[in-house]
């Protein structure tokens, strides 16, 4: 078996074990293999045979025995005993939302269904309602699910996409037949979700590198092998397509495959206007090819300023102001937002601020969660008291680096802040987030919202519609009235730019743009490794056309804090 196709038994057996209901941590390290084995860049077989696998990170002693069992013979017996258990169909109902693998359980063995379209037949039939937990409401809510799972399936998040391309990247750079690669497609305009990965390259030996491609580590099946386009399906079921053409179309074909098919037409239609035809092959006056290298060079011949690909979707960049100082990735001076273990944080609050200072930020704003979320560890007033004075201990280590004092407060019900503003004074800031009553109404929702914003202590929106990316719909909420009451308080809206949220979503933050509202990007961090979420939310920041002047953190920590403070 080859890294692929091992990653995917993997995947499989922590889906099992998930439905069995198993220790989380064992779950999560199956998974943690699986992504480790499917993003190897050397040989698989040949670490199992010097006993090297379980030297990578993420991969431990038992899980390396397995996976070498695999290896050597193909077929892996703790795997096969668990398909025995549970029927595959029953494993994949657990991918609903707001259905999970306790109610699969109960459905299987009470009902015996096996299968999504099963479920949904019962609950249309009403067969769900005489089952112990479930009802009518419950029932509905599993047809919502159902709708929502079948909408985003075979989709996934940048961020699961993203490292994936950059390995193949890497990996065909090595390939000496490849003169230049590029990831390309909705990947490349970093959009929150993806159906598919896109690798454009230039060669003049075509069927040698997609003879490469087709070998790359994590290839679980080749859909379809040619000299101009070859397709692979990797472990986690996602397609990766790779586009070779000669080196001398590469950028017009970059600009093409990058895409949006709508950027596409805008671009056509401005080189009809100068008697000009475009294609993924060239830019053409007549039957003349009017040459360039790169991708400044095409939009130069068109008159055009050379659009960041962030911004390719027909939304006004043919006229972008090239002169703007749009966001990028050094363009933050410091974070907002995490957590840290004193709430649901998997790293003390040390190691968060020397992880943030690695980073070259200069200061890190601790805000965990507050007593009402119980179930995230919340910090009552007390506990925040006790937590200051850490911060101020931590504090004195370091003369170019600073901690903020801040907490996630839970939104309450009634649009009141969750704790005393005795103790929320005393904080440098206050991310005002909901986490509860996600079903309320607009109208409640939307004043809930409101009512916080106008309070004297909250300082930043967090959140602000609580989706989570393929997983949940946001709350009903009227981001245009949540969006003014900033703007009439002075209030700062969050782009959290945790890959599952990336909430606001790029449209509205373009919006609070436009209406003069500030912005702040923040990781949403739980762990070291989540404070480099923010490469995804100043991706999105760029997709909305932000510059530097529109997000707080772009700031140093005296002029965030004024800012804040004012």
């Amino acid at each position: 078996m080859n890294s692929g196709q091992v990653a995917q038994v993997l995947e499989a057996i922590a889906g099992l074990l998930e439905f069995k209901d198993e220790n989380p941590f064992k779950i999560r390290a199956y998974r943690n293999a699986a992504k480790a084995i499917e993003s190897l860049t050397v040989d698989l077989e040949q670490l199992c045979r010097d006993k090297k696998l379980s030297e990578i990170p993420g991969i431990g002693k038992a899980i390396e025995e397995k996976v070498t069992q695999l290896v050597c013979t193909g077929t892996l017996d703790y795997y096969e005993e668990l398909r025995k258990e549970i029927p595959e169909g029953v494993v994949a109902m657990c991918a609903i939302p707001s259905f999970g693998p306790k109610k699969a359980r109960v459905v299987w063995k009470e009902l015996g269904i096996t299968t999504i379209d099963a479920l949904r037949q019962a609950c249309l039939e009403d067969k769900l309602s005489s089952l112990k937990g479930f009802g009518e409401k419950t029932q509905k809510k599993i047809l919502e699910g159902i709708a929502f799972h079948e909408k985003n399936s075979g989709q996934y998040l940048l961020s699961d996409a993203m490292p994936v391309a950059r390995k193949l990247i890497a990996y065909l750079e090595e390939t000496k037949t490849v003169h230049r690669v590029s990831i390309a497609g909705s990947l490349r305009r970093w959009k929150e979700v993806v159906k598919d990965i896109d690798l454009l390259a230039s060669s003049d030996q075509p069927a040698k590198v997609m003879e490469a491609f087709v070998k790359a580590p994590g290839v679980a099946s080749v859909i379809g092998q040619g000299d101009t386009k070859t397709s692979i399906r990797l472990a986690s079921g996602m397609q990766v397509d790779l586009r070779v053409v000669t080196e001398a179309q590469f950028p017009y074909a970059l600009v093409y495959f990058t895409g949006s098919k709508e950027h596409n037409i805008a671009i056509r239609g401005a080189a009809q206007k100068k008697g000009l035809k475009v294609n993924e092959y060239g830019i053409y006056e007549g039957s003349k090819l009017l040459e360039c290298s790169n991708e400044p060079g095409f939009y130069k011949i068109l008159g055009l300023p050379c659009v960041p690909p962030e911004m390719r979707e027909n939304t006004g960049e043919l006229d972008y102001n090239a002169t703007s100082q749009l966001i990028g990735p050094k363009s933050l001076k410091g974070v907002f937002h995490t957590h840290s273990t004193w709430s649901d944080g998997t790293a003390a609050i040390e190691d968060m601020a020397e992880k943030a200072r690695s980073m070259g930020l200069k200061y890190m704003g601790l805000s965990d969660h507050s007593k009402a979320a119980a179930y995230a560890n919340g910090l009552d007033e007390a506990r925040l008291q006790k937590q200051m004075g850490e911060i101020d201990r931590l504090n004195k280590k370091w003369s170019d680096f600073r901690i903020l004092k801040g907490l996630e407060c839970d939104i309450l019900p009634n649009g009141d802040l969750d704790l005393s503003p005795e103790i929320l004074g005393k904080l440098d800031f206050v991310i005002g987030s909901v986490h509860s009553r996600f079903d309320m109404p607009e109208a409640e929702m939307t004043e809930r919202v409101c009512k916080a914003i106008a309070n004297e202590h909250f300082d930043i929106l967090g959140h602000a519609t609580g989706r989570l990316l393929l997983s949940r719909d946001g709350y009903k909420i009227d981001l245009g009235r949540v969006l003014e009451a900033a703007k009439k308080h002075g209030k700062i809206v969050e782009l959290n730019a945790y890959p599952n949220r990336l909430d606001l979503d790029w449209i509205h933050c373009r919006r609070a743009k436009e209406m003069g509202v500030m912005l702040s990007i923040n990781p949403d961090a739980h762990s070291t490794s989540d404070l480099e979420n923010i490469e995804y939310g100043v991706a999105t920041a760029r997709r909305a056309w932000l510059e530097e002047k529109d997000v707080l953190n772009t700031r140093g920590v005296e002029e965030a804090l004024a800012i804040l403070n004012g």
